[in-house]
């Protein structure tokens, strides 16, 4: 896992059963805005499902919710 995932997990794993923004995670792990093109996010996200064993297709541990951002769900580990 790299340094930018381990951040990420971190700071989802900080907020459990709290959706939280591409916004404010880019904001935390960047420390800049958001531009809404950035996938920098969106790409941990993919590379962290891999390596944590999360279903692409339908994950139960890092889920997207759609326009608002991620979920962390600590009950599925």
């Amino acid at each position: 896992m790299t340094d930018g995932e381990f951040d990420l997990l971190w700071q989802l794993a900080a907020a459990p059963d709290e959706v939280q923004s591409r916004d404010a995670l880019t904001q935390a792990l960047r420390g800049i805005e958001y531009d809404g093109i950035d996938r920098t996010v969106d790409n941990k996200i993919v590379a962290l499902r891999k390596k944590l064993g999360d279903d692409s297709a339908s994950p139960r541990r890092i889920i997207t919710v759609r326009g608002k951002g991620y979920l962390f769900v600590p009950d599925t580990w």
